[in-house]
Order: structure tokens, then C-alpha cells, then sequence
């Protein structure tokens, strides 16, 4: 059967040996030196083992003292550090953090679960807006925490990732091969006027097909193969898939992802949850470059539909 420790007769032991005697041990403890010498003796009993030296003037660790004093450290570190994680005035309260909803996925969502555990009293609010919203709404001090989407960085800020854009399209879809080209775009996305610029310089006609203040209708329209859209790799939207075009859709730019935190922030929370967004985009930019922006030639064989190929899903 499992036995435990008192951390309370731990706090004593480790008073007793950084005091080098149990009275002025009691003093630091605010206890009485009775109340240190049972709890010394309670641990004792608890492993059978003689953890003091009492034969000489000054009390000293015996071999199992020294041992355990290390354990005792790193427990009652781990305990305070708990307490105070989940009790302590700095870990409650309320952290903005603002993401443009085109990359809020595949990152953000494992980072709030993890900030959750660790500050269970803390309550993030997410908003998913525009990059040039966030920036306003960030200098009015309306979040702590914001990501951009950016071709450069500026100052306050530092860049997590940069990622190139790839056209994506219809699980399947056909329309991507269509002359004009039929793009879906909201009004304020950052990349719409570098894509229309990289068609015209290719000399590729388009049209602006589906245009909507709103993401989902975007993401429906594209899903539904009515038009084509753009993302950065890796943070491809859901129901729809990288465009293998094999170099008949020009590459496009890349963009910097970039975060900002509040300068002073009113928690020490929001220096954890920007380290979680930090560390979060290691991996996502591996994946994200493990296939190149432009996909993959159509592979030979292929059947010809006029001047282009059907292209394979990535």
C-alpha cells in the first residue's frame, strides 16, 4: 500500500537543515520548537530512517537526510508552485489574444487546451478578425496578445514563421482551370491585391467571383468548387485542398506570421501564452514546408483537356 509524505514534515526538514538546528528552524516556520521535532519525528517514523544527526551540538543530516533533501526541495517547489498557479490573484483574470481566422487553424486550438491546464482560473477570449483590425484594436489596448499575417514586421513585434501563400481549391475541383480564373476573396484580406498582381504580371485573366465579408461563405464557395482561393501552406482550410497545378497558376509571395504582445503586460499569463504560440509553430512550418508551394508536375500519362492537365490531389 502506497505510503505519503507530509509535505508539511518535508517544509520542517528543510527549514531544519538550511537553519542548521530546529529552534531557529521554528522561528523562520513561525512555530514552536515542539511542533518542528514531532513533524521531524513523524517523517522519520513514516521511512524508518534517522534523517538528523543529534549527537553533536549542532544538529547535521545524516546520509539519508542529505538524500532526501533534495526530493524534499523539488516537492515543496512543485506544490508551491501549484498552489500559487491556481490561487494567486496574477493567474486569473482575462487574456484577449487576437488571430486572423485564416490561421487560427492548426495551431491555435492545441495552444489554448494547453494555456487552459496550466492557468485553469484564467479565460481567454479569442478574436478572429482582420490582421489591420487586430493592429488597431492592439494599439488601443483592446488585446494583450495579437498574430498578423504581414510582409514585414514592425517594431514591437517579432515573426514566428514565414510561409509561403499556395492556391487552394475543391477536394477534386475543376475550376481552377477555368479562363478567367474565378477567385474568392473577402474585401479586407491582405492577400488579395498581391494575387491579383501575380495573375496580371503572368498574364492569367480572373475574375472576383465570390466576394463576401464572410469567411465561410468563402470557405462554401471554394469548397463548391465556384472558384479558387489562397492560403498559407500549412493552414489549409478545411474542405479544401492544395492546387497541384504543376506551374500553369503562377507561385505567389510569402508572408510573415508575426506576433505582438502587450508591453507591460498585465499578467505574467500572457508571457506563458505567448510562449505556447511560440513553440507551437516549430512543427507547423516543417509540415508546411514539406511540400513545395506550386505542388507537383501532373505525372505523365495524364489525360490532356486542351492546353492543361488534370491535376492529383497533394
Amino acid at each position: 500500500m502506497p505510503r505519503n509524505l507530509d509535505l508539511t514534515a518535508l517544509r520542517s526538514f528543510v527549514a531544519v537543515a538550511d537553519a542548521g538546528g530546529v529552534t531557529r528552524a521554528a522561528g523562520f516556520l513561525n512555530l514552536t520548537q515542539s511542533a518542528v521535532s514531532m513533524q521531524i519525528k513523524r517523517l522519520e517514523e513514516t521511512l524508518d530512517l534517522a534523517l538528523l544527526d543529534r549527537s553533536a551540538r549542532k544538529v547535521t543530516l545524516t546520509a539519508a537526510g542529505e538524500q532526501l533533501l533534495g526530493y524534499a526541495r523539488r516537492m515543496l517547489a512543485l506544490n508551491d508552485e501549484v498552489f500559487g498557479r491556481l490561487t494567486h490573484d496574477d493567474y486569473e483574470g482575462e487574456i484577449v489574444l487576437g488571430v486572423p481566422h485564416d490561421i487560427v487553424y492548426p495551431a491555435i486550438p492545441q495552444v489554448l487546451q494547453r494555456f487552459a491546464a496550466e492557468f485553469p482560473r484564467m479565460r481567454v477570449t479569442l478574436l478572429s478578425s482582420y490582421t489591420r483590425k487586430l493592429k488597431a484594436q492592439f494599439a488601443r489596448g483592446e488585446c494583450d496578445v495579437i498574430m498578423t499575417t504581414e510582409d514585414t514586421v514592425e517594431p514591437g513585434g517579432e515573426t514566428l514563421v514565414e510561409l509561403p501563400l499556395v492556391w487552394v481549391g475543391a477536394p477534386g475541383g475543376q475550376v481552377w482551370k477555368h479562363r478567367p480564373l474565378r477567385l474568392a476573396f473577402e474585401p479586407n484580406c491582405i492577400f488579395r491585391m498581391g494575387v491579383q498582381s501575380a495573375l496580371d504580371d503572368a498574364g492569367i485573366p480572373w475574375t472576383m467571383a465570390v466576394e463576401s465579408d464572410s469567411s465561410r461563405t468563402i470557405e462554401a464557395s471554394v469548397s463548391a468548387d465556384l472558384a479558387v482561393h489562397v492560403s498559407l501552406a500549412g493552414a489549409e482550410p478545411r474542405y479544401m485542398e492544395r492546387i497541384v497545378h504543376g506551374g500553369l497558376l503562377p507561385d505567389l509571395a510569402t508572408s510573415k506570421v508575426n506576433l505582438y504582445v502587450a508591453d507591460p503586460a498585465h499578467s505574467p499569463a500572457v508571457a506563458v501564452l505567448a510562449d505556447l504560440i511560440r513553440r507551437s509553430y516549430g512543427p507547423q512550418a516543417a509540415a508546411a514546408q514539406a511540400v513545395p508551394a506550386s505542388g507537383r508536375p501532373a505525372p505523365e500519362g495524364a489525360p490532356d483537356e486542351g492546353p492543361l492537365k488534370v491535376r492529383r490531389r497533394a
